[in-house]
Parts: C-alpha cells; sequence; structure tokens
C-alpha cells in the first residue's frame, strides 16, 4: 500500500522530464503545491497528490469527465477552458499513473511556450 508522500514522489518525477518546469507552493493557498513552467501553471493538486488539476484540449476534457467517475470540471469557471480536476486516490495502479502521466505531459504542452513543448510533443511520439 502507498504511504502518504508516494503519490507527490511520483508526480515530482512526472514533471522533473519536462523543460523548465517547477514546483511552486502557494502561500496565499496554504502551501497548496502547483508546477508550472515559465510562470504559467500546468498542474494544481495538494500536499500529497491525492487529486490533481490539469488542462486538456476541451474535446479531450469532456471525454475524461463522461468516462472518468472522479473527474470533474474545474470551478472557478476553469472548467470551460479544458481544466480537469481528478483524484489519484491512495492505492493507483501503474496503468492510472500512466494516464496521470500523460494528462500532466499534455497539460504542459498546452501551457509551455511552443518550443518546450514542440520537445514534449517530440518524445511523445517516439514513445
Amino acid at each position: 500500500m502507498a504511504t502518504r508522500g508516494d503519490n507527490m514522489k511520483r508526480l515530482e518525477r512526472i514533471v522533473a522530464r519536462l523543460p523548465e518546469a517547477e514546483r511552486v507552493d502557494i502561500e496565499a493557498w496554504g502551501d497548496e503545491p502547483t508546477f508550472r513552467v515559465r510562470g504559467k501553471n500546468f498542474v494544481f493538486t495538494d500536499q500529497t497528490a491525492n487529486g490533481i488539476t490539469v488542462k486538456l484540449p476541451k474535446d479531450e476534457a469532456a471525454a475524461v469527465i463522461a468516462t472518468d467517475s472522479t473527474a470533474k470540471p474545474t470551478g472557478y469557471g476553469l472548467g470551460r477552458h479544458g481544466w480537469v480536476s481528478v483524484d489519484v486516490g491512495d492505492d493507483t495502479d501503474a496503468d492510472r499513473w500512466q494516464q496521470i502521466e500523460e494528462w500532466v505531459r499534455t497539460s504542459y504542452t498546452l501551457v509551455a511556450p511552443k518550443s518546450l513543448a514542440k520537445t514534449v510533443i517530440a518524445e511523445d511520439e517516439t514513445r
């Protein structure tokens, strides 16, 4: 069984493979972690990463919400722009983590400058 910090460690390993990505904890939000590229958020999460919020293309976001019972449009009006909040859970299997990594990488490519996004897209095409 996973321990409390395992999800965050896995999420940080996923993000570490993305160019110029960094973790920024937002003091005004109770030190809630975000992951950013050049000052733009591409993942919002909580301290234990039991849930994540990512940006997806609108059609993909709609499909995720329709097929994943743990997914919902993100609040504060972000959902209409493709932001989706998804529960990660405490005992997430390898298949689910693969899906989470794909969502994180997609979110990154939608938010990052084009030159950085192209690098990640090229990597994904060779996977």
